[in-house]
């Protein structure tokens, strides 16, 4: 072993070992140590890539194939003795590129800042001191401090564990928690993968407290190697999948009209080169090369606006998921509630106040080392337990979600008492008897029926309810001085007689010694509903969204708090229910239910799941262990900044601000953004149609190229301006009204009669200079280039609302650009430079006809957008379903 790299096979050397060759120890790493092998193994991050200098990723946008083709038929063109046409198509096309790549460039900086502001932490100790450090600085020899709800941030090896659970599903897909502990030197084996003593990246703590060794960071792990062995990359979202389809389908329209355009040309026996260059230039002209660019653009700046409202972004293309959500499901406590829990009442089981059911336990929540939650906090607050220091911790099984419950075993002399504490319905099936005045007595199905009866009144008061339940164990000398599983001994706090056997021994506490036990009473919690959530369910219900509360708590106490808050109940399912009900009947049941209670973990995200089967977009809001497969399984997951490490890393935005007021923001932010998007979607696809199809008539019936290469190629640079301030647009307020969702069905309609309307014009407009104006091949060019612009980059502004255009006050950065644009290309015909790109002044006549036919154009596309959006809404009458 060295201490400049690696340790070969790490996870089979004695822990003793590795810290001596990593200069470790109990003040862990020297900060400079760190710093010195960060520089040497990069971060901690599986499947990296290294970020390339600037001008590479801009070189590598010139290797597109259509501009590669285009500057590779401009370099032949300056061989045959034409280097002005190179020189200029080089420059427009050098602007073009540099327009998007800068756009872009911003727009990722920005989005990575705001990402950095939620990264996952890790406690490390360095120089002596536990301090907070990304994970991706992480490196081998630190040692780090792990608790439930914590992700294990890299490989590494086990120093000290405290009744640890690890869930390692993502590695083995085994979905129960496993047990992990210390070892100083672990069996040989071949692979880490379920060595003992041994944590891997990929797998999160379930229960209890570890200190760990990392022994490898990034792709040295496990799951780097895995992944690096499968390289695949995640799968796209519904958004990301319909605008790569749709530019893939405009791409092959495109291709399929200038090869079109092309045979015309040679047939026509037009200059070869030329021609070339015009079909390579109608292609770049064509292609929505800018859809990409305006997506992130204008997603960026969604994600920056969000910031400002509290909301981090961590999935860009969340943001359109989450304008789209129609459902969004979220648990209780602390969205719903004030999550400022406090004990109200502690009854024994005929409901009387009872010190010795506290007693119990605070004791039970004192020693608890596993996923302590707010009404352990609550039981502790409420105040302290003399005589505490007498009782020692012998054994713990967890809490674990599946089971609802955490037992401790703990002893004060000869005395040794197994606490239960969990869910009321879990605890009275368990218990066999009952504690009361007069000492313990069976527990008969009628006292069972009592006890529920006693749950769900409280529940009604809007109290939160969990059981105690506890069972004596006897101390005795063994074989090795342990316990051994014998009979009866003192009696507990709660002053009962003694209980049944067998009782736990020298092995390890598990489940199984959760039975015969004896229910000792109730504790009582209030938790009261959060001021302003009333409001913003109304606001969220207002904007198309059902609200859905998911939770573990009971069926009383969940519907105390929706009547409180206005929420509509229609129905209600229970775990238990939910366990008797297959996929079909799951997603039969879910669309008559608002309230599903006592759920675990896995029917969270099979009720998620159910919901998107029905055809909703379901968000899902959490902050715990349980919800972290939820919030995978949701279209767009929400956690907050304090929720534990598994459900952050699992969701797709972070709030700053548990508050359901924030997430309404969200809403419409993502709404607005999805606006943007379609505008520059429907307008491209529109313009792009009705130019391919303008390009092929005149491939036909014009003598003559319809517009120069180069011409073009300033008409796409000039357009592609005009479009930059699109993501800065405003929104009608109608369409954040409702859910926004893609559909390809109305883009297609959209882009066949828009697009048809644009061909018919740019047919008028050859008609008009060919036969009235007879004008020659530079004025032809020159006139369909300026009226081209104008129709293109004003058209805009009818098309990016349903409203009347003079109803709908667009983005003063959108006028300005569009205004300057068009100013540009009239003026560009009479400015000094005109002769390069083949152009020629206009005559008045011309250029007032150019106007008439631009003006009708957009008065046509007016009267035509109504007739097209009313009866789409009769259509979506007719058919029963509301109209996107």
């Amino acid at each position: 072993m060295t201490e400049s790299g690696p340790v070969l096979r790490w996870w089979q050397q004695p822990a003793a070992a590795l810290i001596v060759a990593w200069g470790t120890g109990p003040a862990g790493l020297d900060p400079a140590t760190a710093q010195q092998r960060l520089s040497e193994d990069g971060p901690n991050e599986v499947g990296r890539r290294h970020d390339r200098p600037v001008v590479l990723r801009f070189l590598a946008r010139l290797g597109h194939p259509l501009v590669a083709v285009l500057l590779a038929a401009s370099v032949v063109a300056a061989l045959l003795g034409d280097r002005a046409s190179f020189v200029l198509v080089s420059v427009v096309v050098l602007l073009s590129v540099a327009l998007e790549f800068l756009q872009e460039h911003r727009a990722g900086r920005a989005v990575q800042a705001l990402q950095g502001r939620v990264a996952l932490m890790a406690t490390v100790w360095r120089g002596g001191v536990a301090c907070p450090v990304t994970v991706r600085e992480l490196v081998r020899g630190d040692q780090v401090q792990l608790a439930a709800g914590s992700l294990v941030p890299a490989d590494g090896r086990l120093l000290e564990a405290r009744d640890l659970y690890v869930n390692e599903a993502a590695l083995t897909g085994e979905a129960f928690p496993v047990a992990r502990r210390a070892v100083e030197s672990p069996a040989p084996g071949e692979s880490a993968l379920g060595a003992d003593g041994v944590l891997l990246l990929g797998s999160s703590v379930v229960s209890g407290t570890a200190r760990m060794l990392v022994c490898a960071t990034g792709d040295a792990t496990v799951l780097g190697s895995l992944a690096h062995t499968l390289g695949e990359d995640a799968a796209p979202t519904a958004f990301e999948r319909g605008t790569r389809g749709f530019s893939l389908l405009l791409t092959r329209m495109t291709v399929t009209l200038v090869l079109f355009v092309l045979l015309a040309a040679v047939l026509q026996q037009r200059p070869l080169l030329q021609s070339l260059m015009f079909a390579v230039a109608l292609a770049v002209g064509l292609t929505p090369e800018l859809l990409p660019m305006i997506v992130s653009v204008t997603l960026a700046r969604g994600a920056v606006r969000l910031a400002e409202q509290q909301v981090i972004v961590k999935r860009l293309s969340a943001i359109e998921d989450l304008g789209a959500m129609d459902v969004l499901a979220t648990d209780k406590t602390g969205t719903l509630t004030e999550a400022s829990i406090r004990l109200e009442r502690h009854l024994d089981a005929q409901g009387n106040d009872s010190d010795a059911v506290f007693e119990l336990a605070w004791l039970n929540s004192h020693f608890e080392t596993g996923l302590r939650s707010g009404l352990d906090e609550a039981v502790l607050k409420h105040r302290d337990l003399p005589g505490a220091a007498d009782w020692r911790k012998v054994d713990e099984v967890p809490f674990d979600f599946e089971r609802r419950r955490v037992s401790v075993l703990v002893e004060r002399g000869a005395q040794r008492l197994l606490i239960v504490k969990g869910a009321p319905e879990d605890l009275i099936a368990l218990s066999v008897r009952v504690s009361g005045p007069e000492g313990e007595a069976p527990l008969d199905a009628d006292g069972r029926a009592a006890l529920l009866n006693r749950v769900d009144a409280l529940g009604r008061e809007g109290l939160r309810v969990l059981a105690v339940a506890q069972r004596r164990v006897t101390v005795q000398a063994g074989p090795a001085g342990a316990a051994a599983r014998a009979g009866p001994v003192a009696a507990s706090p709660g002053g009962a007689g003694p209980g049944p056997g067998p009782d736990p021994g020298p092995e390890p506490m598990t489940a199984a010694d959760e039975h015969d036990l004896v229910f000792a009473g109730l504790l009582a919690f209030a938790d009261p509903p959060k001021a302003g959530a009333a409001q913003a369910l109304r606001d969220l219900r207002a904007l198309g969204v059902a609200v859905k509360v998911i939770t573990g708590d009971g069926e009383a106490v969940t519907r105390h708090v929706a009547e409180a808050l206005g929420l509509p109940v229609r129905g209600v399912l229970t775990g238990a229910q939910i366990a008797r009900m297959d996929a079909h009947a799951l997603r039969a049941a879910v669309g008559r239910c608002d309230l599903y209670c006592r759920v675990t973990p896995e029917q969270k995200q099979r009720l998620v799941l159910a919901l998107k089967a029905r055809g909703h977009v379901v968000g899902f809001l959490g902050d715990g262990i349980n919800d972290a497969t939820a919030l995978r399984a949701a279209d767009v997951g929400v956690s907050v900044a304090g929720a534990v490490d598994v459900a952050r890393e699992a969701a797709d935005l972070v709030l700053l601000q548990h508050d359901l007021a924030v997430l309404r923001g969200g809403v419409l932010e993502g709404r607005r953004t999805f606006a943007n998007v379609m505008k520059y979607i429907t307008m491209a696809t529109s313009s792009n149609f009705g130019n391919m199809a303008s390009m092929a008539a005149a491939a036909l019936v014009v003598p003559f190229l319809p517009m120069l290469p180069l011409q073009i190629l300033l008409n796409n640079l000039l357009y592609d301006l005009s479009e930059a301030a699109l993501p800065l647009d405003r929104v009608d307020p109608a369409a954040l009204r409702s859910p926004q969702r893609w559909d390809v069905r109305y883009i297609r309609n959209f882009m066949l009669v828009f697009g048809g309307l644009s061909s018919l014009f740019d047919l008028l407009t050859f008609g008009l200079l060919l036969g009235l104006l007879k004008a020659q091949e530079s004025m032809f060019q020159t006139a369909w280039f300026v009226e081209s612009m104008a129709t293109q980059v004003l058209v805009v502004f009818v098309i990016r609302t349903r409203l009347p255009a003079w109803h709908s006050r667009p983005a003063p950065a959108l006028v300005a650009a569009a205004a300057a644009t068009v100013l540009a290309a009239a003026l560009m015909p009479f400015s000094p430079w005109a002769g390069w790109f083949g152009f020629v002044s206009l005559p008045p006549q011309v250029l007032l006809a150019l106007a008439g036919l631009t003006l009708t154009y957009l008065l046509v596309v007016e009267v035509a957008k109504r007739a097209f959006h009313r009866s789409r809404r009769f259509r979506h009458r007719r058919a029963g379903s509301p109209a996107r």
